[in-house]
């Protein structure tokens, strides 16, 4: 289930707008072999669609691929061309791509798919994906498994995705056939102030004015003061990796 993501409670994805230095800062990046899995391992024509501050794109471009960053916010373009210097980044949204038919053999989503509107993103991601190319969407989740997770979105709340948000998309689509999944782990070490960026870097604090943002930031301040070890503290979390094939058309 998707808690956090209720449109009524994530505010607008132009929240991200004000909190585009928090995002990079705070934010974990994806595991090489969860995006291996993903993207292929042969170096390919990537589009990173609503790449953000480029969490994921400097991972593809790290291993080789060649990278189009589709992102609507100028503030995350700006993140994420200092971050990656030299990558295509480009304005855009899912539904609306500016990038010629048949141009990418992958494109990539993360943490991103469940802000598309679904019934004019998918056949415009099919567009510019070539035959046979692939879909790649991928979220990382807090495992809340781990007592000090668990903590953590006791106050801030938690947000997961499960198969059911995902497959049944893509196959009513028409549009994409083989989806597969996998999990992968991997912990994130942050000090304060960076896991004080990660909490403000979430919509639905992001869109409150100031005032209302402190108690929840001043809680979770609270919380690394009385865990932290050696000046940080570690989050555990679960890469959810969903990857289709495009049908024929």
């Amino acid at each position: 289930m998707i808690v956090n993501r209720d449109p009524k409670v994530r505010g607008p994805y132009t929240s991200f707008a004000d909190v585009a230095g928090a995002y990079e800062r705070g934010r974990p990046g994806y595991p090489d072999d969860a995006v291996r899995w993903l993207a292929g391992s042969q170096p390919s024509d990537i589009v990173d669609l609503g790449a953000g501050t480029g969490k994921l794109t400097r991972t593809l471009v790290g291993l080789g691929h060649r990278v189009t960053a589709v992102e609507p916010l100028e503030e995350m373009r700006a993140q994420l061309q200092l971050v990656v210097p030299g990558v295509t980044a480009v304005a855009g949204r899912a539904e609306s791509m500016p990038l010629p038919d048949r141009s990418a053999d992958v494109v990539s989503s993360a943490q991103a798919f469940h802000w598309f509107d679904h019934d004019d993103a998918l056949p415009e991601i099919a567009r510019v994906l070539r035959p046979d190319g692939r879909l790649a969407l991928v979220w990382n989740s807090r495992d809340d498994r781990d007592p000090w997770m668990s903590r953590l979105s006791a106050i801030i709340g938690n947000e997961s995705i499960q198969e059911s948000d995902v497959v049944p998309v893509l196959d009513e689509s028409g549009l994409f056939r083989w989806v597969e999944t996998k999990r992968f782990s991997f912990e994130q070490i942050l000090d304060r102030d960076g896991l004080l960026d990660l909490v403000l870097s979430r919509s639905y604090l992001a869109k409150l004015p100031a005032p209302d943002r402190e108690p929840v930031l001043e809680a979770v301040g609270a919380l690394f003061d009385e865990t932290e070890q050696d000046g940080g503290v570690r989050l555990a979390y679960v890469t959810e990796c969903f990857r289709a094939t495009k049908g024929a058309t």
